[in-house]
């Protein structure tokens, strides 16, 4: 045990004074709260797009009373323009959307895009509810109650809404980016602890000691899982942080709560210690196989999107947790934390999370052991 401490004193002291571990385990937390308030200013600007920019409208027709009145109401922009030149108009960007009138149809022209898509919206709007006004004018005329032929039946919402999609989406890549903030942090300093050590040749110094292979692995499993934790406590309180200013901040977040409870946040740290443990250890398995620092660094490559992939396809896919996924190395984190953030903090879960995760580490420590005892890995041979 003495021995340990020893190796993880000394391989604390490698991480802290090397520039590039500390500022992947310090810095990359401090990119989450740009991503988290980015995203949601663009999503706040997607959903709020002001109606000036896409509510000028081309119409190859003069707008009877009724029309020009409706489109007032509405502040659509009117356009009267000669069905020859119309296109043209179009085409140059002088309009948003164009329509053309051929008896009693009419044709909303556009080609596909972002401002097309609200313009078309509004001006569906729009007709519907001038073929209301004209429908009620006729009934007028025919002596008959308007309200009782068109509003022959109501129609009432009663849908509520569990969550807000916006908000779901937010937290739930909010901890993505914790997870890869994790793993980034994680394969540099396992890098350098062994392919690196391999390749200064400080390594067969240190086999020089008394000290047994399995000392040297848990010093730097230890080492390398305690600067990931320190990631991954670091990235969620900045998550979090970031998360309640962006539901002050935008409107899209309204009647919505980001911020966790404490308990969430209790219980989501637990989430990331285990997943911090995991990846140490699968890091230094990795990477005590490679001959050099280059090679280990490429070798640690795709595990970065390994860990990250699971996760964005559960929740695009909207993959509920269960028992067996508990289990699953980097679905379980994700869908565990998906399930706290909701408010559904199941103990279960949990724990078959923890126990996996704890038979995980102890194989891939076990694995790495076998390894320092193999001069061929060793020594490059």
């Amino acid at each position: 045990m003495n021995n340990t401490f020893k190796i993880l004193k000394k391989e604390l002291i490698e991480v802290f004074r090397d520039k590039k571990s500390l500022s992947m385990m310090l810095i990359i937390p401090f990119l989450i709260p740009a991503i988290v308030i980015g995203m949601s200013a663009l999503f706040n600007a997607e959903t709020n797009k002001s109606i000036d920019t896409y509510n000028n409208i081309g119409f190859n027709y003069e707008l009877s009373e009724e029309e020009k009145e409706l489109a007032k109401e509405m502040n659509i922009k009117v356009n009267t323009i000669d069905s020859k030149k119309i296109k043209d108009e179009y085409d140059k960007g002088n309009i948003d959307l164009y329509i053309t009138k051929d008896g009693n149809n009419y044709i909303i022209n556009g080609n596909e895009n972002e401002t097309t898509s609200y313009a078309s919206s509004l001006m569906n709007s729009y007709y519907t509810r001038y073929k209301e006004i004209l429908q009620k004018k006729y009934l007028e005329k025919s002596n008959l109650n308007a309200d009782n032929v068109i509003n022959i039946i109501t129609i009432n919402e009663n849908i509520k809404v569990k969550e807000n999609f916006y908000s779901s989406y937010i937290i739930n890549y909010a901890f993505l980016f914790i997870i890869m903030a994790i793993t980034v942090s994680a394969t540099y300093p396992a890098t350098d602890a062994t392919a690196g050590e391999k390749e200064r040749g400080t390594l067969e110094t240190l086999l020089t000691f008394p000290v047994r292979s399995k000392d040297i692995i848990i010093g730097k499993f230890l080492s390398i899982s305690l600067s990931s934790i320190i990631t991954g406590v670091l990235s969620l309180i900045l998550a979090d942080v970031s998360l309640g200013i962006a539901e002050s901040k935008f409107k899209i977040y309204e009647n919505t709560n980001l911020l966790l409870t404490p308990s969430q946040l209790l219980f989501a740290g637990l989430v990331i210690i285990m997943y911090s443990l995991l990846i140490s250890g699968l890091c230094i398995a990795i990477a005590s196989k490679s001959k050099n620092f280059k090679e280990a660094q490429s070798a640690l490559t795709p595990i970065t999107f390994i860990s990250f992939f699971p996760g964005m396809i559960a929740f695009m896919m909207n993959i509920k947790i269960s028992y067996v996924l508990a289990i699953i190395p980097f679905l379980n984190s994700s869908l565990i934390f998906r399930e706290i953030s909701d408010g559904n903090i199941e103990i279960m879960y949990i724990l078959l999370m923890i126990i996996s995760s704890i038979i995980f580490i102890a194989l891939v420590l076990k694995l790495i052991i076998s390894q320092y005892k193999s001069e061929k890995v060793l020594f490059n041979e």
